[in-house]
C-alpha cells in the first residue's frame, strides 16, 4: 500500500461493548462491581494463603500466584473500559494501547503456565503420594513459577515488538473493549504475515502444549482414581482437584470456543461479548469456585475471622 495511505498513529478508538448509549450506566456499575469483588475475593485468597500456615503448601503456592495474576489481568482491561463509558471518551494513545496489549499477553499466558504447573502439582499429588514432598520441594515450586513469568514475558515481548514495526491505515476504530492483537493486525497496512507466523506459533506453546500436559495430567489421574477400590477414597482424590479442574474447563472452553473454532455466522459483536467471558468472568470466579468447593480455603477463613473478632475485644 502507498504511504500516503498510511498514517503516524497517536491513539486509536476503542468501540467498546455493543450496549446501547442509555445502558452505559447500568454496565458501567455492573463492571465496577465484578471489578470490585474480582480484587477484594482474589487479594482475600492471597491474605489467607500467607496468613495460615496450613496452607503454606505448593498448591496453594500456585494459588496465591494465580489469584494475583487475576487481579492484574482484570486491571489491565476493566478500568479502562469503565473510564470509557463514564467519560464517553474512547481514545487510548498509540502507547497505551500497546501497553495494554502487552499486559493482556503477559497476565494471559501466565495464567495458563500456573494452570499447568497446578495441574502437575495434583498428578504427583494423586499418582504418586509417597514421594509429592520430595517431587515437589520449595525449589521445583519456585523453579517452575519463575520460569511461567520469564515465559509469559518473552511470549508478550515478541508480539509486541514485532506490531511496533507495522504502520497503520488511517482507520484507528478497534471493535473491542482494549486492545486485542487481532484486531490490530485488521487495521495494519502493512505486511503482517510475520505476526500471523508469531502468533501460530507461540501460540502453540502458550496455549495449545499447556492444556495438552493439563489433559495428560489429568488423564493420569483418572486412570489412578480408577484403580482405587474405595468410593471414599475416589471423593477423596476428586475434591482435591475438582476446584482446579473447573476453571481450566472455565478458561480453556472459552479461549477455545472463541478462538480455535470460531462460527462464520457469529458476529464482531458477539465475539467481543464472548471474550467477556474469560477476561471478566474467569477471573471473577475464581475466588467462589476455590473458597466454596475447597474446605481448607473456608477453614482458614473460620480461623482468620475468629481471630479478628478475638482482636476487636
Amino acid at each position: 500500500m502507498k504511504r500516503e495511505n498510511q498514517s503516524s498513529v497517536s491513539e486509536f478508538l476503542l468501540r467498546g461493548l455493543p450496549i446501547r448509549p442509555e445502558q452505559q450506566g447500568v454496565f458501567c456499575a455492573l463492571f465496577l462491581g465484578v471489578y470490585l469483588t474480582t480484587v477484594l475475593g482474589n487479594l482475600l485468597i492471597i491474605l489467607l494463603i500467607r496468613l495460615d500456615a496450613r496452607l503454606h503448601t505448593p498448591m496453594y503456592f500456585f494459588l496465591s500466584h494465580l489469584a494475583l495474576t487475576d487481579v492484574s489481568f482484570s486491571s489491565v482491561t476493566i478500568p479502562k473500559m469503565l473510564i470509557n463509558m463514564q467519560t464517553q471518551d474512547q481514545s487510548i494513545p498509540y502507547a497505551g494501547c500497546v501497553t495494554q496489549m502487552y499486559f493482556f499477553l503477559f497476565f494471559t499466558g501466565l495464567d495458563d503456565f500456573l494452570l499447568t504447573s497446578m495441574a502437575y502439582d495434583r498428578y504427583v499429588a494423586i499418582c504418586h503420594p509417597l514421594h509429592y514432598s520430595t517431587v515437589m520441594g520449595q525449589g521445583l515450586c519456585t523453579l517452575l513459577v519463575t520460569a511461567s513469568w520469564i515465559l509469559s514475558c518473552a511470549n508478550a515481548l515478541c508480539h509486541t515488538l514485532l506490531l511496533t514495526r507495522l504502520s497503520f491505515c488511517a482507520d484507528h476504530s478497534i471493535p473491542h473493549f482494549f486492545c486485542d492483537l487481532d484486531a490490530l493486525l485488521k487495521l495494519s497496512c502493512s505486511d503482517t504475515s510475520l505476526n500471523e507466523l508469531a502468533i501460530f506459533t507461540v501460540g502453540v506453546a502458550v496455549i495449545v502444549l499447556p492444556l495438552i500436559c493439563i489433559l495428560i495430567s489429568y488423564g493420569c489421574i483418572g486412570a489412578t482414581i480408577l484403580k482405587v477400590p474405595s468410593t471414599k477414597g475416589i471423593c477423596k482424590a476428586l475434591s482435591t482437584c475438582g476446584s482446579h479442574l473447573s476453571v481450566v474447563s472455565l478458561y480453556y472452553g472459552t479461549i477455545i470456543g472463541l478462538y480455535f473454532f470460531p462460527s462464520s455466522s457469529t458476529s464482531r459483536d458477539k465475539s467481543t461479548i464472548a471474550s467477556v467471558m474469560y477476561t471478566v468472568v474467569t477471573p471473577l470466579l475464581n475466588p467462589f469456585i476455590y473458597s466454596l468447593r475447597n474446605r481448607d480455603m473456608k477453614g482458614a477463613l473460620e480461623r482468620l475471622l475468629h481471630r479478628a473478632k478475638v482482636l476487636s475485644q
